[in-house]
């Protein structure tokens, strides 16, 4: 009986024992099904919700006016996007190799890696291994801040779970490499690295140039060539022999990339990275100053930007300063140039200074230097369209002293050199030569009230005073302004206003702005052209700017300017405007050696730019006619007088009376013609303009 009872106990026992292990099996198991209940229920709750705002920024881009784009913009740093398609295999191979093995095979987060790199930090009681997947890095680089925290941990593997399941694999990697990766010195992306570190497109890189580029992100200076060549170097074979060991390239091929020799550029400035900075700029403040665009989504919001700008002649511009601004004994001095194609008012190149990486203030549209004679285009308009006015009107050059205020006051200017005819001089001369006591002579006779509102009417708006120092440009403007003023009297008269962007749309193509520029009618043809004409004179023998006449191979007018501190040419074409300005920043005086290089940046910038377009004349309004003057007189040519040249009138103010000084009565005709003949280009304008 002790026997059975000890026996029953024991089952007794035995089958306790048994419920027990069925009950922790059933809860284990209810608890796995409840965890992955709740799995599932996470991953569907991740699915529905919304990454932060912000989301999958993209960088606004920035299009000339053939659609070839100038920049991106993306929290207002320079980036270029690259479809994963176009870049080189190498280049994601070395990616994966080194930051992410496995990262086609993790949901976002590598619970193997974490579990290593914990072992690895408890076995050395410290934090030496990360597991952070590229997922989890783009998702820290598009919505958090770099803290070290553990809240910020749990949200990066929170969007980064998020990110997995509404992107593909290959999405992931081209935002990875487009947006998550700095570069140093202003680079972000894979595309802004391969031009800054090797002066070439990503998709032209070679193996050794990827693993080199694959290895910065991980410490944009202490692996970068620039700051650490010994370091970049050793990440860069790390990378190779990483690329071999998991099969993306055979052992030879890392050998031979170890042993290319890489042809690092140079360190260069910003402005070698980024084309038209100045205009960049100057298009990012118009459209969110001007055009109310906001400002983090004109940087981040995916907008594209399209501009006037001709990149053609953008690098023309670039090139035209940099060249006469090279070498010598330049120092600080420095150029600005605008130019702007009179038809529509387009700007189709700017250049703010001579080096953007040293300095981003941008003197192209900066009122604060004086024009200097380049203002005393707008002086002779005015006269022009007054009574009694015409290119053969004539004072004389001598020292003066000007009075005005009812007489309280004095004004006492010079010519350049001290230098003057001591005699009557007509427009043409005055304005070839620059001559200071025409110009104020001329703006006594007419009114420096009426010459602002000519000036106004052309689009200066920069602050103008009715002095007769204006007539000799006194009054700060920027070279943006005188272009556009430029180019009304290019444009017949006709003013438009002059506009840097054309269109903006959304990411998903919506129309936010399109230009509409006002157009007007502010001179008649025939007082602007009357004007054109005698400013071609500045780049003929005895001109001003003769000496870059050969440069320009076409019909061109304009007018140079010269202070103490600032040179000058403003000029144009029938397709093109263009002011340039030499100076220093610090109001420096000028040499006669500075003062002589804003010509050549002209010529040489006109010629560029128009190379593929052919010669044009300006068109001759209706009412305009040509006859041959005697400079001397001022009257009729006959065929006796000895200097006779052709001149354009107004109808209606071309002189009647014919010159009686050289003994001979008028031709028979009525025309005279000039002694001898100039060169055949003076005998196409002869033609062109009878």
């Amino acid at each position: 009986m002790e026997h059975t009872g000890n026996g029953r106990s024991s089952r007794t026992r035995q089958g306790r024992g048994k419920r027990r292990l069925r009950k922790f099996v059933a809860f284990l198991f209810s608890c796995g099904l409840l965890g992955v209940a709740c799995l599932v229920a996470g991953a569907l709750y991740l699915r529905t919700q919304a990454l932060p705002v912000g989301t999958f920024t993209q960088p606004s881009q920035l299009y000339d006016m053939r659609g070839e784009l100038i920049a991106s913009f993306q929290g207002g740093e320079n980036r270029e996007f690259v479809p994963l398609k176009n870049m080189p295999k190498y280049l994601v191979d070395a990616t994966l190799a080194i930051e992410d093995k496995r990262f086609y095979d993790h949901v976002g987060l590598d619970l193997r890696g974490i579990a290593r790199a914990a072992l690895v930090n408890v076995q050395h009681m410290g934090r030496v291994q990360g597991a952070s997947t590229l997922t989890q890095q783009l998702a820290r680089n598009l919505y958090l801040t770099q803290d070290r925290t553990w809240s910020r941990k749990m949200k990066e593997a929170m969007y980064a779970v998020q990110l997995e399941m509404q992107l593909s694999k290959d999405q992931i990697m081209e935002m990875y490499l487009n947006d998550a990766t700095y570069y140093g010195n202003s680079a972000y992306g894979v595309q802004s690295a391969a031009k800054l570190f090797f002066g070439k497109d990503v998709a032209d890189l070679t193996l050794a140039e990827c693993a080199m580029i694959a290895g910065v992100p991980k410490g944009p200076r202490y692996y970068s060539p620039y700051f650490n060549m010994d370091n970049a170097v050793e990440r860069q074979q790390l990378i190779l022999t990483e690329m071999a060991n998991q099969g993306y390239i055979t052992v030879q091929q890392a050998e031979a990339a170890k042993a290319e020799k890489l042809n690092i550029r140079p360190a260069e400035k910003k402005s070698a990275i980024v084309l038209a900075p100045y205009f960049r700029d100057y298009v990012r403040s118009v459209a969110i100053n001007r055009l109310g665009i906001d400002e983090r989504e004109f940087d981040e919001g995916g907008i594209r930007v399209y501009t006037t700008l001709d990149l053609t002649m953008q690098r023309a511009a670039e090139d035209s300063v940099s060249r006469q601004l090279t070498g010598g004994d330049t120092g600080e001095l420095q150029a600005a140039l605008v130019a702007v194609d009179p038809r529509n008012g387009y700007v189709k190149a700017m250049v703010g200074g001579r080096d953007y990486g040293e300095n981003q203030f941008n003197r192209a549209v900066s009122n604060s230097r004086q024009p200097g004679s380049a203002f005393k285009a707008f002086v002779y308009l005015t006269a022009l369209q007054q009574p009694g006015f015409t290119a053969v009107s004539r004072f004389k050059s001598e020292p003066t002293a000007f009075t005005y205020d009812n007489g309280r006051k004095t004004y006492t200017p010079s010519n350049f050199g001290g230098k003057y005819p001591n005699a009557l001089i007509d427009l043409r001369e005055a304005i070839a030569k620059s001559d200071n006591i025409f110009a104020v002579q001329t703006i006594m006779q007419v009114g420096a009230d009426k010459v602002i509102e000519t000036a106004r009417k052309l689009g200066i708006t920069s602050r103008l005073e009715p002095l007769p120092s204006l007539a000799l440009g006194t009054y700060p403007v920027s070279p943006l302004e005188m272009a556009g003023a430029f180019g009304a009297i290019a444009n017949q008269g006709t003013r438009i206003e002059t506009t840097v962007i054309t269109r903006i749309e959304s990411s998903t193509g919506k129309l936010l702005y399109e230009a509409k520029p006002v157009k007007e009618k502010v001179v008649e043809p025939e007082y602007a052209y009357t004007l054109t004409n005698l400013m071609k004179s500045v780049f003929e023998p005895g001109g001003t700017a003769s000496r870059v006449a050969s440069t320009i191979k076409r019909p061109v007018a304009g007018k140079t300017g010269t202070t103490d501190t600032d040179a000058w040419l403003v000029g144009f074409t029938p397709e093109l405007a263009t002011a340039v300005w030499v100076g220093y920043d610090r109001d420096k005086m000028i040499s006669s050696l500075d003062s002589y290089k804003a010509a050549p940046i002209f010529a040489d910038f006109t010629e560029q730019a128009l190379e593929a377009i052919p010669p044009k004349l300006f068109p001759m309004p209706d009412n305009v006619t040509s006859v041959y003057i005697d400079p001397a007189t001022g009257k009729l040519a006959t065929d006796r007088c000895p200097n006779a040249r052709s001149e354009v009138f107004v109808k209606g103010t071309e002189p009647t009376e014919y010159c009686s000084e050289h003994g001979s009565a008028p031709p028979a005709d009525g025309k005279a013609e000039p002694k001898k003949s100039g060169s055949w280009w003076d005998d196409l304008k002869r033609w062109w303009n009878d």
